[in-house]
């Protein structure tokens, strides 16, 4: 097991696991709850972490990981619904889960 990825925001830990896990690699986050321990141990140790199950996965994931970070194509976007800014990207509300009505009227119109 090696750990791919680390972050104190457990949202983008958990995006980073759905990443690699869509592409078949079996991984786990560590430190998901630990954050509350923040003072009793360091800061950086509480931090969530990726692991990948097979050592294999992990130059693999790694480039997964790092292709999903370089694309930096379009620009960050308002939910309708409940106004919290999202990355360009995020095709739903990371808050309320309502889609980017923003990106479908880009893809539906002609250039």
């Amino acid at each position: 097991m090696k750990m791919v990825y680390t972050n104190e925001s457990i949202f983008l830990v958990s995006n980073v696991k759905n990443l690699i896990e869509a592409q078949g690699i079996s991984s786990f986050i560590k430190n998901e709850f630990s954050q509350g321990a923040t003072g009793e141990i360091s800061v950086f140790d509480s931090w969530p972490e990726v692991w990948v199950t097979n050592d294999n996965d992990f130059e693999r994931s790694t480039k997964i990981i790092n292709e999903s970070q370089n694309n930096n194509e379009g620009e960050d976007w308002v939910c309708e619904k409940c106004s919290e800014q999202n990355a360009s990207s995020f095709e739903v509300c990371w808050n309320c889960g309502t889609e980017n009505s923003q990106q479908q009227i880009s893809v539906a119109s002609p250039n």
